[in-house]
């Protein structure tokens, strides 16, 4: 058993430095989007789809945004640009496949040339599968989970290219306006499952920090450390990342550090917002490279199987995986980096580590998210670490390679409210 699973392991390995060059590949040809940001610039965004001679347009959403009319602005400029527009607004907490095929067929009934994604993680995964449906209509979301399963054409090659996509980030914490990932759920197994692949990447990103003003203190919180769970998955990872995008995980911190708990105190406060924005961009080119890990890994099971928010699941498994509970002892160079970096002082790498966690564990305090989970059922917990173990391998290149049993047991004694 244990010579099997060191070959597993080292298949794994193998497996993530095929992925580690395809990953620098795609890098000279799939450049980043580009940015609109500032005060009111989601106004500026039909002009540039305009000049793009696109005549139609399929605006993917939710609910809660257009109770709250907050694209009411976008709408305005796209009339007065000529762009015509139809609107997919039932996107789910955790996106659907159903949600998908019903944006999709809203796309192709109506000739549709685009999409502009507005909204947080939600609108922006659904969104962007939405498209990957478009380049491959004969392959489902399921087969096009994983990672490269889009770029790779089917027998059935389809229109090779998904439509350009356009992003509108309404939170600062996912990042999903820069990043190659899109999360989807499965209602049948209760289960969320990632596409990743840099075809179904945005080409413009829109960080206009008004639109995040209205923010409830608890969204602006917990996606702010979902944010900071981005950067700090991508930093203390191995293989994929290097100076450019540890730069980037670097100063997302920093920004979150200054900023998450100003704008969490004076929602009104503009300036606080826009760096936030900024520092979730940030975050999502770092993992976009250096990829994520068991706080993905766990916290995708816990939005299928219970729907927790995944801004939430991020906020309160951060602390506890990044802990000498479970990683810390492997990362204490990476923390202690980070820790630097905040101006958070220690004797040695390890002293750094600890006390860097600690002041996001004060930080969530301070912030009203909760320490534990109190849904998270014990007859769940080794499928939740079987799940999670099969999305971190060989996907995600994290320092150490916990077994299901030793993950398993840090689920019960560390994120389960006795």
């Amino acid at each position: 058993m244990d010579l099997k699973w060191q070959l597993k392991k080292i298949g794994w390995r193998g497996i993530e430095v095929v992925f580690a060059g395809a990953m620098y590949a795609w890098g000279w040809f799939f450049p980043d989007p580009i940015i609109l940001d500032g005060p009111g610039s989601v106004r500026k965004l039909p002009a540039v789809i305009k000049e793009k001679n696109i005549g139609k347009v399929l605006v993917v959403t939710d609910p809660g945004l257009m109770s709250l009319n907050l694209l009411a602005s976008l709408f305005e400029e796209l009339d007065k640009a000529g762009v015509s527009y139809v609107l997919y607004d039932q996107t789910q907490p955790n996106p659907t496949i159903q949600n998908i095929e019903d944006a999709l067929k809203l796309y192709n009934d109506n000739a549709c040339e685009a999409i502009i994604a507005f909204g947080g993680g939600s609108p922006m995964d659904c969104a962007k599968a939405t498209g990957a449906r478009v380049a491959r209509p004969n392959r489902s979301v399921k087969k096009m989970s994983g990672t490269f399963k889009v770029i790779i054409p089917s027998l059935h090659m389809g229109r090779l290219v998904p439509p350009p996509l356009f992003a509108v980030p309404t939170t600062a914490g996912t990042g999903s306006e820069t990043t190659i990932a899109a999360v989807v759920t499965d209602p049948e197994t209760h289960d969320k499952f990632p596409l990743m692949d840099p075809f179904i990447r945005a080409r413009y990103a829109v960080l206009d920090p008004e639109l995040t003003v209205g923010l409830p203190k608890h969204i602006t919180s917990t996606t702010g450390i979902d944010a900071l769970t981005h950067a700090i998955e991508g930093y203390t990872n191995i293989m994929y990342n290097n100076k450019k995008f540890n730069d980037y995980g670097v100063k997302a911190v920093k920004l979150i550090f200054k900023y998450l708990e100003r704008a969490y105190n004076d929602g009104t406060d503009i300036e606080a917002r826009g760096q936030l924005l900024l520092a979730s961009y940030y975050a999502g080119m770092c993992f976009t490279r250096g990829g994520v890990g068991y706080v993905h890994g766990i916290g995708h099971r816990l939005g299928g199987l219970y729907g927790v928010p995944h801004g939430l699941a991020m906020s309160v498994i951060l602390p506890h995986v990044m802990s000498d509970e479970l990683l810390a002892p492997y990362v204490y160079d990476k923390l202690a980096d980070l820790a630097d970096a905040v101006g958070i002082t220690g004797v040695t790498p390890e002293d750094k580590a600890k006390a860097f966690i600690a002041e996001i564990r004060a930080m969530n305090e301070r912030m009203g998210i909760p320490e534990k989970f109190d849904c998270i059922k014990e007859e769940d917990v080794d499928l939740i670490a079987e799940r999670a173990l099969k999305e971190v391998f060989p996907t995600y290149p994290v320092k150490h390679i916990f077994t299901k049993e030793e993950l398993a047991a840090f689920i019960r004694n560390n994120l389960m409210a006795k």
